[in-house]
């Protein structure tokens, strides 16, 4: 309890963030960042740590459709019936869509654990909303705006991935029913 922005944020990313972060806290106290760089300088960084977590998550759903997918086709359990071939691919985009809601929680989590919305609620509702870039009507602070565009960005990287990881299972699994033996012209 108790644990610094720097901390936290150190804990977060890793060895490679503490000497970025080493890096700025000597720039800043050698007089080299004006205030004007300090102001963007925690939105930045919280910005860039959720925007891993997202991409963690993400890489995780991926791999884990990848390799069902991979483990379904040498056992031909998949491929060769189209209802199990249907019901994978609607697993799949469930799977993924789990994966974007939990990617909503964490920048919700970010936006609380910042102090730039009231509630959890406002949170989610604010990261729902930056995320899919519908918008939102709540605004957050002047200090904490950048969050908004960082979270969109992510978000549509990640709605992208999505959309090529569905096309992708669906193209081998047409290209395994072509290539099985019981298929008819």
């Amino acid at each position: 309890m108790g644990e610094s922005h720097r901390d936290m944020i150190l804990r977060i990313m890793g060895q490679g963030a503490s000497d970025c972060v080493n890096r700025i806290i000597a720039r800043l106290a050698a007089g080299k960042i004006m205030p004007s760089q300090i102001a963007i300088l925690g939105p930045l960084l919280v910005g860039l740590a959720a925007s891993v977590g997202t991409m963690a998550v993400h890489g995780v759903v991926v791999h884990a459709i990848v390799m069902t997918l991979r483990r379904n086709l040498q056992r031909r359990v998949l491929g060769l019936r189209v209802w199990v071939n249907l019901t994978f691919v609607m697993a799949a985009t469930l799977l993924a869509l789990a994966g974007h809601l939990a990617e909503i929680a964490l920048w919700a989590f970010a936006l609380k654990l910042c102090g730039a919305v009231a509630d959890i609620g406002a949170a989610i509702y604010s990261s729902a909303g930056s995320y899919t870039t519908s918008g939102s009507e709540i605004v957050l602070p002047a200090r904490w705006k950048l969050l908004g565009p960082f979270e969109a960005v992510s978000g549509m990287l990640m709605f992208g991935v999505s959309t090529a990881l569905i096309f992708a299972v669906l193209q081998r699994l047409i290209q395994a029913r072509f290539e099985s033996e019981n298929f008819l012209p």
